[in-house]
């Protein structure tokens, strides 16, 4: 696995992350647009020392947690409107910061409301299956294709819609980079070499132009043959098993006008592969039910 100060730096900047969208979601008010919610998120990351992003902050409201809220959903839309946070929606943070060279990228579920939702509870439960099968599927050394199609296969089985397929290039999962390793840490994944100090930090198109470098870089070695995919989709550029390095990993499904994930980063070298973090909400909310049900 990669080292155990470079795993630490990964598991800061995901804590990180996860940190800002638990605060920020603790406090949304009626009325709030997703631009001045993803306005506080950014405020709250760089007021702690963030200065680089894999891309801005995401922030979607009620069906357009589905990506559904136009019949032809581009990339553009997944940058955040003036739609308005009223009770009873469904809402999903998405921020990926990039904390002192590591990159995180998250992804958190929440309804906003003066009580829960029947539905959008047992959506959240019924996407803790796919975190064990993610994770035995790499470790099984199945194609990135073939677990691809597990999930969906799950999620069919469910009775749900697969929102990641309207992702760019239809990803499940992307590699994430080491902008800044140290001796002795792991090799892969790498980025190139940075941009200059005056334009770090500068993002085009809502990514951050390190992590445009990339994974553009990626990309061109896949394309000559020289590496496999930093995409996870159910294309054939995905008929590999996965490739060593910091994948985050993110199956988000909808029902109707809610969509529900959950985003974090899976760990894969040559021979095996792990969660970077167990402590993290989603997981932490599946334990506290499974709790609840062992007593009852």
């Amino acid at each position: 696995m990669i080292s155990t100060a470079q795993a630490a730096r990964f598991r800061r900047a995901q804590a990180l992350a996860y940190e800002c969208v638990e605060a920020v979601g603790a406090q949304l008010e009626e009325g709030q647009t997703e631009r001045q919610v993803c306005a506080t998120m950014q405020r709250w990351l760089t007021e702690r020392g963030v200065t680089e992003w894999f891309h801005q902050p995401f922030a979607w409201f009620g069906e357009r947690t589905t990506f559904a809220a136009s019949p032809v959903w581009t990339p553009l839309h997944f940058f955040p409107s003036g739609r308005r946070l009223r009770p009873g929606m469904p809402v999903i943070l998405d921020v990926a910061p990039i904390v002192d060279g590591a990159t995180a990228d998250v992804g958190w579920s929440t309804w906003f409301g003066p009580e829960p939702n029947a539905l959008h509870e047992q959506m959240l439960q019924d996407l803790a299956p796919y975190r064990d099968l993610v994770l035995q599927g790499v470790r099984a050394e199945r194609t990135l294709q073939q677990v691809y199609r597990d999930v969906d296969a799950l999620l069919d089985e469910q009775g749900y819609r697969s929102v990641h397929r309207r992702y760019p290039f239809a990803v499940i999962a992307h590699l994430v980079a080491d902008h800044d390793p140290r001796p002795g840490d792991d090799p892969v994944p790498l980025a190139p070499r940075r941009v200059p100090g005056p334009l770090r930090g500068r993002r085009v198109g809502g990514f951050g132009l390190d992590a445009q470098r990339f994974l553009a870089h990626e990309l061109r070695e896949t394309v000559q043959g020289r590496v496999a995919s930093p995409l996870w989709n159910g294309s054939g550029f995905s008929d590999h098993r996965a490739q060593p390095g910091l994948w985050a990993v993110e199956p988000h499904v909808g029902f109707r006008d809610i969509g529900v994930k959950w985003e974090e980063l899976l760990v894969v070298d040559e021979s095996d592969a792990a969660w970077l973090d167990d402590d993290l909400p989603h997981v932490r909310r599946w334990q506290a039910r499974d709790s609840e049900r062992a007593v009852a």
